[in-house]
């Protein structure tokens, strides 16, 4: 069997910068080797940004936060985990969520899923951290615009102070901030790599069956093409394409950020792990199935001036549609959407 593209990254260099600068913390950044547990054996270590270093307290302060109603102004909205429950690989499983007061978000949400080694982590690239698009999004209509009604809530709560002292040092003053570092660092925790494929890829040659194994093998063909963009152990090559996935084009996607007419309908290549949670698929959440899905890039996409030349009609029959489809479900990891130290811990 072929040597595979998922083994020409197992080693990841990742440069993530805030937007706003670190608030004075007391807590050191704790050795990789010490936090690599975090991650599969085939994984590199969870990196962890300097001026926001990994403690166990900061962490769990952040799991508190996740699911946390408290950050919106009225409780309407759940908490993070409205737009990303666990059980859908904290994906949302709706086209277009809403946030505070019903208001849509303009795009399909994607899935938190090994965050921590990733570059480019939006749609369009618009945020250059976990940490920029946390804050950004506490700040955001989504809950209500309401930073200063968060720092209060956590200022007046009869644990989150002193959680907060633990995770940052003392003297520290809850703040939605503070609170966006913490809850970034949970979300780097949140790392899958125990899918059937991954066990297979670790020498467990019966983790796949027959049909998963042809799927694997279309899937990284020059046939199909699929691992030129969804390469690597996390399945993407965080560049920003036009796919032709869409018959129009309202979003002008990562042309929003560059002003480049070349980007215009141009967006981040998501990865696959646990795909089979996660519809609906793309930035419109208009593809309800991974046949939908698979049937539009088999076909070769909708037209448009930029289009990817990878995107091309396939002449996929229906056994190869179908073994296609059932790889993608190997990259499905249940310990991933079950793990009870990264579940609500306000539910027992």
């Amino acid at each position: 069997m072929k040597t595979y593209k998922y083994f020409t990254l197992l080693s990841f260099v990742l440069a993530l910068s805030l937007f706003v600068s670190s608030c004075s913390e007391k807590t050191e950044p704790v050795p990789q080797d010490d936090v690599k547990v975090l991650a599969p054996s085939h994984f590199p270590p969870v990196p962890f940004p300097d001026d926001n270093p990994y403690n166990p307290a900061k962490a769990e302060l952040g799991r508190y936060l996740f699911y946390d109603p408290i950050i919106s102004p009225d409780g309407s909205i759940a908490s993070c985990s409205h737009c990303k429950p666990q059980a859908s690989a904290y994906a949302i499983n709706v086209d277009l969520p809403a946030g505070y007061q019903k208001q849509l978000c303009g795009r399909n949400v994607m899935p938190m899923i090994n965050l921590a080694y990733k570059t480019e982590i939006t749609w369009d690239g618009h945020c250059e951290s976990i940490e920029d698009d946390t804050y950004g999004t506490l700040a955001s209509f989504i809950f209500g615009a309401d930073t200063n009604g968060i720092n209060k809530r956590l200022k007046e709560h009869s644990e989150y102070p002193e959680m907060f002292i633990k995770a940052f040092g003392e003297g520290t003053v809850p703040s939605t901030f503070l609170a966006s570092q913490a809850i970034s660092t949970f979300v780097r925790t949140l790392i899958s790599g125990n899918s059937p494929y991954d066990k297979y890829i670790n020498g467990n040659k019966s983790a796949l069956n027959e049909s998963e194994i042809r799927g694997m093998e279309l899937f990284f063909s020059d046939r199909t093409s699929c691992s030129e963009c969804h390469s690597g152990l996390m399945f993407t090559d965080e560049e920003y394409h036009n796919t032709g996935t869409t018959s129009h084009y309202f979003d002008k996607g990562r042309y929003n950020v560059t002003g480049d007419w070349q980007d215009k309908g141009k967006f981040l290549t998501p990865t696959l792990r646990n795909v089979e949670l996660t519809y609906p698929y793309l930035h419109t959440g208009e593809y309800w199935t991974l046949e939908e899905l698979i049937h539009n890039y088999n076909i070769g996409g909708h037209e448009w001036f930029n289009k990817d030349t990878l995107i091309r009609p396939l002449n996929l029959n229906a056994t190869e549609r179908a073994d296609l489809v059932n790889f993608l479900k190997s990259l499905t990891d249940t310990e991933f959407i079950t793990n009870k130290k990264h579940s609500n811990p306000f539910v027992k």
